[in-house]
């Protein structure tokens, strides 16, 4: 949440300003009808929630969007004679007016879309795989620090790629010495633990999972060979800013997965006594406890775990 005291700096300012003129220009957001269409971006816009939430209240359309009740009134009235959208009264509430699309409204929006997702690939298709995964990660860190919801962004789980070990290793350091005040000795296990994979890992089975929100890496999980039998589950972890939406629980279920598919037998993972959210998830997962000891890589005043899994 942005301070409510400190006014943002200038620099800061002028930043955001020139980001806003720069950003509608290159994707074509001015031109005077949106994606040579007869309609404006806010039309779009309305026809866009519209067709991903049928039925919704037209009350909720203006809240979601912003819009003047009056200016969005003028809008859906110029869709109904256009045989857009059709309206009707809520079973539950007659006060309330719902709003869903006709066919012919269906394939409308079936056409802005293409032609969007056209439009959005071929600025993308000028950069290099790097940039566009740079440019989709901080497009996402936009949205999030704004404050859009996280439920409406879609999570995929990718196998890892060359670069995400490396994130992996600062995001364990920031994460485990900044907010949990872990010993330096523990960045230095995850280093070599990367180092191992990186080096000496089977593509055959052993694997490494990124998590992403819309685009942005949001954690991560490895499975790697403990014996002929046994996988091993390591490294899990879920930025703080994407918990409680099923993220490590994907991962976690896609590392058990891949382990079976495999033909391991079993699966062990060691975990510490701090953190809760994690041990939650392996719990609810089958994961069984057999032993636990202190380890200097760990604060004081808590302890390793050791749990197994019969796949």
């Amino acid at each position: 949440m942005a301070s409510a005291t400190k006014k943002p700096e200038a620099h800061r300012v002028a930043a955001v300003r020139a980001f806003n003129r720069f950003y509608p220009l290159k994707v074509g957001l001015l031109s005077p009808g949106y994606l040579h269409s007869s309609f404006s971006i806010t039309e779009a816009r309305v026809i866009h929630e519209i067709a991903t939430h049928p039925g919704t209240e037209v009350a909720h359309l203006r809240r979601e969007l912003g819009l003047d009740a009056g200016y969005l009134s003028r809008i859906l009235n110029r869709f109904g004679e256009e045989g857009l959208i059709k309206r009707m009264r809520s079973s539950a509430d007659r006060r309330r007016q719902l709003v869903e699309l006709t066919a012919k409204g269906r394939r409308t929006f079936a056409s802005l879309d293409r032609r969007s997702g056209s439009e959005i690939g071929e600025v993308l298709d000028a950069y290099s795989d790097e940039q566009q995964r740079r440019l989709v990660e901080a497009m996402g860190s936009i949205r999030r620090i704004l404050g859009e919801p996280l439920e409406r962004r879609r999570m995929e789980i990718r196998s890892i790629r060359p670069g995400d070990h490396g994130w992996v290793l600062e995001r364990h350091a920031h994460l485990y010495d900044d907010d949990l005040g872990w010993p330096p000795e523990f960045e230095a296990l995850v280093a070599r633990i990367l180092a191992e994979f990186l080096s000496e890992h089977d593509p055959e089975r052993e694997r490494g999972w990124i998590a992403e929100l819309d685009g942005e890496r949001a954690g991560a999980v490895y499975c790697v060979r403990h014996s002929d039998d046994v996988a091993q589950l390591r490294l899990l972890f879920v930025e703080d800013w994407a918990r409680g939406f099923g993220v490590g629980r994907g991962l976690v279920e896609r590392c058990i997965r891949f382990a079976r598919a495999k033909g391991y037998e079993r699966m062990v993972l060691w975990t510490n006594s701090s953190l809760a959210s994690a041990r939650r998830i392996y719990d609810a997962a089958g994961f069984r406890q057999t032993s636990e000891a202190p380890n200097d890589v760990f604060p004081k005043g808590t302890v390793g775990q050791e749990l197994w899994l019969d796949l």
